[in-house]
């Protein structure tokens, strides 16, 4: 049984080193959860909830089916209405999307199956936030933050920077995937992957 891995498969998105570089993300399939608030919140625990009992739920849906896949890092996108609520470390007004990426043959069909499946087997808060969507950034710049999440505003500098320098302006929102598990991982060894869609300055 072949067993797909999106992070192999995609392995210019998934890796990156300290200095930025500019890459072409391509449209990829995610399951998602939007949500607002500080990422230590109550909700926020419970979109990991709902994130990785639908990713592993479909998993072993299509195991069955003989077909399988690698459960993919969290990623995220975070913004604000106003930008100085990151600046100022204003977590309550951070607003934020955070997904797992899966292959296409995830179809509807079979996420509501896994839906419905996982909702069998155990009561998940919110269950009913979670969707599957394309997400797409297309043109951007990234580069790889080793530390802790808290120590991210130097290389987030360094990244705009970057673009700035090589005629390029920010669009689109802030997205990171978290290739270590904090869980698993010393805080001083965790890998980020900071990215940011960009478009050339007219």
């Amino acid at each position: 049984m072949e067993k797909i891995d999106l992070k192999k498969q995609y392995k210019a998105f998934y890796s990156a080193k300290a200095e930025p570089k500019i890459v072409e993300v391509p449209e990829l399939k995610y399951i998602a959860f939007d949500g607002k608030g500080n990422p230590g919140s109550k909700d926020f625990e419970e979109a990991m909830g709902v994130l990785y009992g639908l990713a592993y739920t479909i998993k072993f849906m299509c195991k069955a089916d003989d077909r399988d896949f690698t459960v993919m890092p969290l990623e995220g996108t975070w913004w604000s209405e106003n930008i100085d609520d990151f600046v100022n470390g204003n977590k309550d007004n951070w607003k934020w999307t955070v997904m797992i990426a899966v292959p296409e043959f995830v179809t509807e069909e079979l996420f509501e199956k896994g839906r419905a499946s996982l909702s069998a087997k155990k009561d998940v808060p919110q269950l009913e936030r979670g969707y599957l969507s394309n997400f797409n950034d297309g043109l951007a710049a990234q580069l790889m933050h080793i530390g802790p999440y808290s120590e991210e505003t130097e290389n987030i500098q360094k990244l705009h920077r970057f673009v700035e320098e090589q005629g390029y302006k920010l669009v689109k929102k802030h997205r990171e995937i978290y290739i270590s598990s904090p869980q698993r991982t010393a805080p001083e060894k965790l890998k980020t992957i900071i990215r940011h869609p960009i478009e050339k300055i007219s």
